[in-house]
Parts: C-alpha cells; structure tokens; sequence
C-alpha cells in the first residue's frame, strides 16, 4: 500500500500543482478565503468525505480579526465572479471558511491533518521574472497575495485527500481532514479549537513549506519545530473628546496623547531571564488636523514570548500600560484581540513515529538528524496542538525545506513545486500508517 500511495502521489502531481496555481492566482485574505472554501468543500464532497464547512466547525464568537461588514460582501460578490461553487459559497460566507472533510471507517485512532489556506496582504510583484508572472498565475486580487506557501499547503490537502480517499477501505478509524482560515495573524484556529471538532484526536499534525537552513543542507523534512512564539495581537483605540486646539485646549481630552504614552512605556517593558520576549507597535493613526485636538488614536500591537507563559508576561503588562495611559489623559480605552498562539511543543513520540514510518516507507525522503528546526515566528496550529494534547493526543508541526524565491512574506516570494510532489507522499504515508495501528 505504501508503494500505491506514491504512485498515485507521482500521478496526481500535475493536478496539485494545477489546484496551487489557481489558488494562488485567486489569492484570498484571512476570513475572506470564500472561493478557496468553497472549491475545496466542493472537492471533498465530490470525492465522498462528509463534509462540515463554516459554523459546523466554528464557534462564531471565537473568531478574532473579522474584517468589517462591507468588505466581507464585496469579497462575496468577488468570489461568485471568480468561479466559486455556489452551493458552498452560500455556507462559508459572512467569514465562516473553516472546512473538514471526515473519513469513518470503524473502530482505531482518530487522526486529523491541518492545511492553512489564506493569502497575506501583500501586493505581488508582476515583474517578468517572478515565475507566477511569468506562467500566468499572478494573483490578479490586489493586495493579496500567498506570499506564505498556504496555496501549495491547501493544494497539497486536496491531494491527500484523494490519495486517501482513493485507499479508504484499508483505513481504520477516522480521518480529519482540516482547511483553516486566517492563519495569517493567528486568528482562525482558536474559533475551530472551540467547536469541539478536536476533543476526539489522537495524532494530529501539520507542516510548512520552508527554505532550507543554509545553502549547504540536503534534507527534505524536519520532524518538527522549535523556537516558536507565542503572541496575542491587539487593536487599541483610544476615544478622547476634540476641542479647538487654541481657543478652548481646556475642554478636549487627546487620545493621542494617551497612545504616544502607551507606544513609549510599551518599549519600556523589562526584558524577562527566563527568556526571548517582543513587542511591537505596528500603526498609530490619529488626529484630524494640527488645530484639533485628537479625539481618537489607535494603535496596532503585538507581544510575542519564547514561551506561552512569556507571551503571558508580556501581555498583562501591556494591558497595564494600555489601560495606565488611558488614565493619563482621561481618556476610554477600547482593546479588542485579533489573534493569538500559544507556543509549538511538538511530541517526541510523535517525530519518532514519523521518523519510522519514513526509515521503514520512504527511504527517498531525507530526513534532517535533528528532530527539531528553528520556526522564529507564530502558528496558530499552536491551538489545535494544545487542545489534542490537553487530552493525551500527540501531534506535531513539520518543516518542508526547498528552494524559495525569496523568504516569506516578500513579495517576490515563491516556491519549488517538487515539493508538492514529497508533500503529500509524506502526509498520506503517515495517515496511512497510523489509520492501520
């Protein structure tokens, strides 16, 4: 069975590479990923998995980072115009794009596979020598772009799940299949966590088309990461009243005052032993004109921590400052969170598991000697990780090395294609194995 599995890996190549490049030129941001949604519901149904899309799989109120009512209808009618299943579309619109496609067969393990598939808000460079430019899948939404490899990282599910589709009657137990949105911010993931789709999970894993660490490296996969941080995300407005800034300063009370005191003390907050935290602010916009005293300003933060616990650290000391600088000033204070992630702890027992199943099936598959590699960023797979290993499920996150374009988030980024090809060899391998323990 192994063998057919790559066979049917090596003969569905074309078509993955196909499914990426129309994703990728249909590029969709977080929470707006409707065509992509709705193609992908549309497939796993075709290929006869029970499908669950939207709130099925989605606690609404666990949602961060919604974007505003107008946007979200302009991406509908967008999406309709470029080839969206109709049906489909109908279920995963209003920002429900969340999709699982489920495979029961009997008793045995219950084994979920997460692919993150939206876009970042980038502007994709349309020069000549940028290969999507130049085969003809440029993104032709402006200001989105994937940017990330979740185009490869979606197209590489719809394999899997065909390739497992396809060898169903030899699994045993369940499969879940899980597309999720707004990766990008760490937004989506808690909002699935919570509709209880992961309470049943034994294994669980993902991964990320990555670069190599250095130009000498011959590998294909690492078993999991490390270095990874946790962060929340938080949107800060700050609501004053306006006065004119000569004849009556008495009367106004300026938010941008309170926001210029919260960026200055949250760069102030002390560095922790126990190790690496951040903090950035990202935007500030404020003000109306230079005789007006600012009624409002709102900041774009985030903090980050080595560990989740770091992360913790740093953000009650910075909704300490928030909420400090808002006294300051006399101002109100509204703080919303639009994502966040806890820290990867990737199971040992897991990577060992993987690592048999490549020695003993995919001997071609170089496999780095270290267990873990660096991510030095957030995954809200974080979530979906710690949930099932809340109730003694093992799972990990992998690294996919090839060649890059550029580094991601760049807008010149792309990816090998080959990759694609070891992708789904090694996830449908690793299903396989632990569907038949």
């Amino acid at each position: 069975m192994y063998d057919k599995i790559k066979e049917l890996a090596k003969q569905y190549y074309l078509e993955t590479v196909e499914t990426r490049r129309d994703f990728h030129k249909y590029a969709e941001r977080g929470w707006l990923e409707l065509r992509t949604a709705s193609i992908i519901a549309r497939k796993l149904d075709d290929l006869g998995y029970q499908v669950l899309v939207g709130k099925e799989i989605m606690r609404p109120e666990g949602r961060m980072g919604i974007p505003s009512k107008r946007v979200l209808t302009m991406n509908y009618k967008r999406a309709l115009s470029q080839g969206a299943d109709p049906y489909y579309l109908e279920k995963v619109k209003d920002g429900f794009t969340a999709v699982a496609g489920i495979i029961e067969n009997g008793p045995g393990p219950v084994v979920a596979i997460r692919f993150d598939i939206d876009a970042l808000s980038i502007v994709e460079d349309d020069s000549c020598e940028h290969i999507p430019t130049k085969e003809g899948f440029v993104s032709c939404n402006s200001g989105a772009m994937h940017a990330c490899g979740h185009d490869g990282h979606a197209a590489m599910g719809l394999t899997v799940a065909k390739i497992l589709a396809e060898i169903k009657d030899n699994l045993h137990g369940t499969l879940k299949l899980i597309f999720q949105p707004a990766e990008e911010g760490v937004r989506g993931a808690k909002c699935v966590c919570e509709s209880g789709i992961l309470n049943d999970v034994d294994y669980i894993f993902a991964g990320h088309i990555w670069t190599y660490e250095n130009e000498h490296e011959d590998t294909d996969l690492f078993l999991g990461m490390n270095e990874t941080f946790a962060t929340t995300k938080l949107d800060v407005t700050y609501h004053g009243v306006s006065s004119h800034a000569a004849g009556m300063p008495q009367f106004g009370k300026n938010a941008l005052l309170s926001a210029a005191s919260c960026v200055l003390n949250l760069h102030s907050i002390p560095r922790n032993s126990d190790g690496c935290t951040r903090v950035n602010v990202g935007t500030i916009h404020a003000g109306t004109g230079r005789n007006v005293v600012p009624e409002t300003a709102k900041l774009e933060i985030e903090v980050r921590g080595e560990t989740t616990e770091l992360n913790t650290y740093m953000e009650i000391y910075a909704r300490d400052i928030i909420h400090g600088s808002a006294l300051m000033h006399d101002t109100i204070v509204e703080i919303k969170e639009m994502g966040k992630a806890y820290s990867l702890e990737c199971d040992k027992k897991m990577m060992d598991i993987i690592r048999q199943v490549c020695k003993d099936h995919l001997k071609e598959i170089k496999v780095a000697k270290n267990d873990l590699s660096p991510l030095d960023g957030s995954d809200d797979f974080s979530y979906m990780l710690a949930t099932v290993q809340a109730h003694g499920g093992i799972g990990t996150y992998m690294k996919l090395t090839t060649n890059l374009a550029a580094a991601p988030h760049n807008t010149t980024y792309d990816f090998n294609e080959e990759v694609l090809l070891k992708g789904t060899t090694i996830y449908s391998t690793i299903a396989y194995y632990l569907l038949n323990q």
